[in-house]
């Protein structure tokens, strides 16, 4: 009987891998970034900047955390605000109803804006640069210039008074730019084969928009509205001239109200409840951290649904 020859094939599947594992544990990487002294250099300083925006961080939180849990007492979570108890519930109530109605003018109009300069808007064109130009110099003015701009547009001209209605309307356009170029770049990092799959299905380009393109980019619009949330919950410079510093619930839009970030400056700035500002600020914190926590867990859920 004459042998049998294998072919190539099938003596590539019988023999092993040869190519050599790349096995680099951390302490060959940095023997490799000290063989020359610029990328050691570079790699210490990335490093210490890590290690100095970590120790900022965990500095601020411990420091809030250990001043303000101690004076944390049910009487500043009473519905109603005195002198006595400097009640935050008002504050904190304040600060959900401004946050929501901000978000509930600013989002519309800033993913619509978005999805325009995206979507419809022909690249290249000179009003796109020129809108894109103004959100960008709209989110680099300081919060005390919208604030001026609110007192003066919607409470001594449109006669608004210092309201909640006005203060929302100041908060919208300070965050409208944010939201808008969150939801731009967005929409922009999906890739253009979901559209050009969407338009061979038949499907037209506003059905590819809402049915492909969003739920794509859905993690980054969430993204832009976390920071718009962040920006809101801790503004008081704009607050102060357009919303006032009444400690108290609204009865309607156009009542006077005190968000936390507001309360929390009152407190500090009457010299006589330290404790309780700091304890104020632990709330603060905590909400801020409850709202992220939230935003992006409703992130994971959108985005899990659509991949599965």
């Amino acid at each position: 009987m004459t042998p049998t020859k294998s072919c190539p094939a099938d003596r590539a599947a019988v023999q092993p891998d040869a190519r050599p594992i790349n096995r680099r544990t951390p302490l060959h990487r940095l023997r490799e970034r000290t063989r020359s002294p610029l990328s050691m250099a570079l790699f210490l300083l990335v490093m210490l900047a890590a290690i100095a925006t970590l120790f900022v961080v965990f500095f601020l939180v411990v420091y809030i955390l250990v001043m303000g849990i101690p004076h944390l007492t049910p009487s500043l979570f009473a519905w109603e605000y005195t002198t006595d108890n400097v009640s935050m519930m008002p504050a904190i109530i304040n600060t959900i109803l401004m946050t929501g109605l901000s978000l509930l003018i600013a989002a519309p109009l800033g993913i619509f804006a978005a999805i325009y300069l995206a979507e419809y808007a022909r690249r290249g064109n000179r009003v796109v640069k020129v809108i894109r130009l103004a959100a960008e110099t709209l989110s680099g003015i300081p919060s005390i210039v919208y604030g001026l701009f609110g007192m003066l547009f919607f409470v001594v001209a449109l006669k608004w008074e210092y309201s909640l209605l006005a203060g929302a309307c100041t908060l919208a356009i300070m965050i409208l730019p944010l939201i808008m170029r969150t939801t731009e770049e967005a929409l922009l990092s999906v890739p253009d084969t979901y559209r050009e799959g969407s338009f061979g299905l038949g499907a037209g380009r506003l059905r590819t928009v809402f049915s492909i393109v969003l739920p794509a980019a859905m993690p980054g619009i969430l993204a832009g509205i976390i920071l718009a949330i962040g920006r809101v919950v801790g503004e008081t410079a704009a607050l102060i001239f357009t919303a006032g510093t009444v400690a108290a619930l609204p009865k309607d839009l156009f009542s006077s109200v005190r968000t936390l970030a507001v309360h929390m400056y009152a407190l500090s700035n009457e010299g006589l409840y330290i404790d309780q500002t700091y304890a104020t600020a632990v709330v603060l914190l905590l909400m801020v951290i409850a709202i992220n926590a939230l935003s992006s867990f409703i992130a994971k859920r959108i985005t899990g649904g659509r991949n599965g």
